[in-house]
């Protein structure tokens, strides 16, 4: 067997006690409990499955991870705290993947964009149960994905953001997704559904943190529906505590004509997996991923990504840099993805990482699947250290080595920060390359 056989305990209880505090009805509950039959069959995924080959999850099986039955534990002066873009924006607060109304401010919404708790869009108001049927779970399958059964199975809270057509939302929207602090180690499964009408333009920034030394794992699943000439810009910012683990999955569809861009930025916790999957579902699609990843001590940060043109005359673009000190490790692997009908495609991909110490280590590995002929497709990777041409020129003129790296550093990461248009994001990635990583080996 490829992957961890769980007991039929080990989660079987906790899944009973979730469909009896936190019931859903209809095809919702069906999409529970097939979600977590997958889950029971597939087990957790080991090394020998090849999308998991160079990412061992067994400390995270080892821990008896318990899903809280409510938020709590976490108040304002530790969400404060939290190492997290805070800009003014509407802010939709969620302890341990549930809604947190007393620590959220929704003021600022423009007409026609709608935030709702997945819980409240259940209880079927406003037409919220229509949403759910019709989009929850389409885009991101559980089938042969353990994590996503998962989160699937233990469904019971989240964001739901609708964007009627036309609307354009000129400020973001900031989901701040919380893992408190607790005596025993927390499962929290955030979910989000973003359903896009056409013509319309959003921006929304997920923030997922947490603080304490007690592991927690975060198993969070994202789900974006992008009508014909929407505009899509959404951003991903995880500052886990370093004991804790992340497992993130996006799932995108695109319309006609429409953009979607993800910024993925990655900078905590002791194991830390990005999934990103895109189907370019309409002609004229465009999509951006970009990501920066952040690694010390003894991390691993690993990025998958998948971009597939199931459609002609689509554009796409995909750069990701990392920048590993210590021991840490990261996994990149990106796999485009051209349809035989899809022609006049245009997809470059590129990957650049930058080795801080002689232990740090990446894996990357670009793919391609070409099924049309009429296309330009182009990817490559870089794996570097800081030039000492360079470090010896900077000190040449009166920097410090420290000062030396850190301006290197800054330069390596700069067309990336210059894609981040909320500008609190950008600043804080400022500080935290100016300040955390350079430090080290002076």
């Amino acid at each position: 067997m490829p992957q961890i056989a769980i007991s039929a305990d080990s989660y079987a209880a906790q899944f009973a006690a979730v469909k009896r505090t936190a019931p859903l009805a209809g095809p919702l509950a069906s999409l529970r409990d097939d979600a977590f039959h997958c889950f029971d069959r597939l087990g957790f995924p080991t090394t020998r499955l090849e999308e998991w080959r160079f990412t061992n999850i067994a400390p995270i099986v080892e821990v008896p991870f318990q899903a809280p039955a409510a938020s709590g534990g976490l108040d304002r002066e530790v969400l404060d705290a939290l190492p997290l873009p805070r800009s003014g924006a509407p802010e939709f607060v969620f302890v341990n993947g549930s809604f947190s109304p007393d620590l959220s401010d929704p003021s600022g919404l423009p007409p026609g964009v709608r935030v709702r708790s997945l819980a409240a869009s259940a209880a079927g108001g406003a037409g919220g149960l229509d949403v759910l049927t019709a989009h929850l779970g389409r885009l991101a399958r559980f089938q042969n994905h353990a994590f996503t059964a998962l989160n699937t199975a233990f469904l019971r809270d989240g964001a739901v953001i609708e964007v009627d057509g036309g609307v354009v939302s000129e400020r973001p929207i900031h989901l701040l997704f919380a893992s408190s602090s607790a005596p025993a180690p927390v499962l929290s499964q955030p979910r989000v559904l973003i359903v896009a009408g056409a013509g319309s333009e959003v921006r929304i920034v997920e923030s997922h943190a947490g603080a304490g030394d007690v592991p927690y794992l975060s198993n969070a699943v994202t789900e974006v529906s992008a009508a014909d000439h929407a505009v899509v810009d959404h951003y991903t910012v995880v500052r886990q505590a370093d004991a804790a683990y992340h497992v993130g999955n996006l799932a995108v569809r695109l319309g006609r004509a429409s953009n979607f861009s993800s910024h993925t930025i990655t900078a905590g916790g002791a194991i830390v997996r990005n999934e990103a999957g895109v189907v370019l579902g309409g002609e004229g699609g465009e999509c951006t991923l970009n990501g920066l990843y952040l690694g010390n001590g003894r991390q691993l940060v690993d990025n998958q990504t998948t971009i597939d043109h199931a459609m002609p005359h689509c554009d796409s673009h995909e750069l990701y840099k990392g920048i590993l000190d210590g021991r840490s490790r990261a996994v990149f692997n990106g796999k485009i993805i051209v349809r035989l009908d899809a022609q006049k495609t245009d997809a470059k991909q590129s990957n650049k990482a930058l080795l801080l110490s002689e232990d740090a280590q990446i894996t990357t590995k670009p793919q391609l699947e070409i099924f049309a002929d009429d296309v330009k497709c182009t990817h490559g990777a870089t794996i570097g250290q800081l030039d000492p041409d360079a470090l010896f020129y900077l000190r040449s003129r009166a920097l410090s080595k420290a000062q030396a790296r850190q301006l290197l550093i800054h330069a390596f990461a700069a067309d990336l920060l210059g894609h981040i248009k909320v500008e609190a994001i950008r600043r804080g990635l400022d500080a935290l390359l100016l300040e955390r990583l350079p430090m080290s080996g002076e």
